[in-house]
């Protein structure tokens, strides 16, 4: 698991307990395991949910709710309190603080006390330095266009990066209508994205994982709808929700993507650590490339999340060089995979990923560098070939103004 806190909340005032429960929906770092609006109840949902951190909002009854703390502090010490309460009286913070509190929180709740109390907490819990645990690195996967390897890119990519045991990975399938990652896997699932998106509020950690379809790899699969009438039943809040517990529950997350770069597929980029943008170097593709970074430069730092992925590349010889292309798309390769035409295909066909059928191969071995490298493992990128393709002084691209 990443470092992602759960929490519960106690509140017994409606309007202050979804005041709090929209913060924290707000928030990557943390994950709302369970809500309560009666106190003598929340004893036992911690001790149901165990979540690293607790809310208790002392407004309502401060004698019932001071008890509750101190109960809760001797029942489950792993729980860090935190308590919230309008009152800045000076005796009650130091009550709260004796009964087994860890933070206190003057309401209305800020979002940057709220921040650096969980920052603190997070110290504590996980420690400083080389020893703190990872974030979840989320890894959206698109093409240029259609037939490029997206889903290829995405499956065994996951799948490398499973074999590592310090991370757990999810593969989340998005392509909604013709979505193919369980066949990659050769896999059949019990359970889609429809289900869970539809099922969210009644999910925890594990069952979620056991909503999920297991690989040999140590891979878990979220599929997308059997059927194609159900796409229509996840919506970007409850996609957000989904990648949210997720987040909480892996140490990376890779999200095939559809063509079309719909409200779903957006939703997923503005959340992911890094975009893949994967080409081949070829025309249609090129173009593609430029105009979709043009779109991507409008949306709010997603840009800078765009790392272009080069596929396949040696199979289109004496079309365009790897220099022409960069030149064209102004912006560098961030990897280059190797065109493997016979292996891909066995893989494909047999329902095995790279990594367990042809593991020295060298498309596996770029995979598996392009997931050290999204690791930060790998600190130079993959840089073109020294023999590139030849290619005419205007060529295809004179239209386009090069990029330097």
């Amino acid at each position: 698991m990443s470092n992602v806190l759960r929490l519960a909340v106690v509140d017994p005032n409606d309007a202050t307990r979804e005041s709090l429960k929209a913060m924290l929906l707000g928030m990557d770092s943390v994950w709302l395991e369970a809500e309560c609006s009666r106190y003598e109840f929340f004893a036992d949902v911690i001790a149901q949910t165990h979540p690293e951190i607790g809310v208790v909002n002392l407004d309502k009854d401060p004698e019932k709710a001071l008890d509750l703390v101190a109960k809760v502090n001797e029942a489950s010490p792993d729980c860090n309190l935190l308590v919230v309460s309008s009152s800045t009286d000076g005796k009650l913070i130091l009550r709260a603080m004796r009964a087994g509190a860890k933070e206190y929180l003057t309401a209305p709740v800020k979002l940057q006390d709220l921040l650096d109390a969980l920052s603190r907490i997070t110290e504590r819990k996980f420690g400083k330095g080389e020893g703190k645990s990872r974030g979840c690195s989320v890894i959206a996967v698109g093409g240029a266009t259609g037939g490029v390897g997206t889903t290829s890119v995405a499956v065994n990519l996951g799948c490398a990066l499973a074999k590592d045991p310090k991370n757990s990975v999810c593969l989340v399938d998005l392509d909604l209508c013709l979505g193919d990652c369980d066949v990659f896997l050769d896999t059949i699932p019990d359970y889609s994205l429809t289900d869970v998106s539809q099922n969210i509020s009644r999910l925890d950690f594990q069952l979620l994982k056991r909503s999920l379809t297991k690989h040999s790899s140590g891979l878990f699969l979220l599929p997308r709808p059997v059927n194609i009438s159900d796409i229509a039943l996840i919506k970007p809040d409850d996609l957000q929700r989904v990648l949210g517990l997720l987040k909480a529950t892996f140490t990376h997350l890779v999200v095939d993507l559809s063509k079309s770069y719909n409200a779903l597929d957006q939703t997923v980029m503005q959340m992911a650590t890094h975009v893949l943008l994967v080409t081949q170097v070829d025309l249609p593709c090129l173009r593609n490339v430029v105009r979709l970074m043009m779109s991507f430069q409008e949306m709010d730092g997603m840009a800078d999340k765009v790392k272009i992925v080069f596929n396949r590349v040696g199979l289109e010889q004496g079309a365009i060089s790897l220099k022409k292309a960069q030149e064209t798309m102004g912006r560098e390769v961030f990897w280059q995979i190797p065109n493997d035409y016979r292996t891909m295909v066995e893989v494909r066909n047999n329902g095995v990923p790279l990594i367990e059928q042809a593991p020295k191969a060298p498309v596996t071995q770029a995979i598996i560098g392009l997931g050290n490298a999204l690791n930060g493992e790998v600190s130079k990128p993959a840089e073109a070939p020294t023999e590139e393709a030849k290619a005419g002084k205007g060529g295809l691209f004179s239209f386009w103004p090069s990029k330097k």
